[in-house]
């Protein structure tokens, strides 16, 4: 099964006091490697929302049909300055799986019985 995951988190004070070039290297030496890490098995894109919305900075859309793998990644970022110093807080986490409204989901289809 293929699931996508929506992952809405806002920057902290500590990550935007930073100066541009000391963000540029963590990303560069810490958060891509995990994303690069998992990247056979977990499809990451990143946003920017700062602009549109007040109180999340910032978004990723995952997708991958390997929860462990994208548990794993969760727990490397976790453990991580992006969200132990924290750089960011997860604000929501939402998984989700497409077309899964398809089928009659009736009961009988499980039960066999009519």
């Amino acid at each position: 099964m293929e699931y996508t995951i929506l992952i809405l988190v806002n920057a902290t004070s500590q990550w935007l006091s930073m100066p541009r070039t000391e963000r540029d290297t963590f990303v560069e030496t810490e958060f891509r490697p995990i994303l690069q890490h998992y990247s056979n098995v977990c499809k990451v894109r990143l946003y920017d929302a700062d602009f549109t919305h007040p109180g999340v900075s910032d978004f990723l859309i995952i997708e991958t049909s390997d929860l462990q793998a994208f548990g794993y990644l969760m727990g490397y970022l976790r453990e991580s300055k992006t969200l132990a110093a924290p750089y960011f807080s997860v604000k929501e986490l939402v998984i989700g799986v497409p077309n899964n409204f398809r089928g009659s989901m009736a009961v009988s289809d499980i039960t066999g019985q009519s």
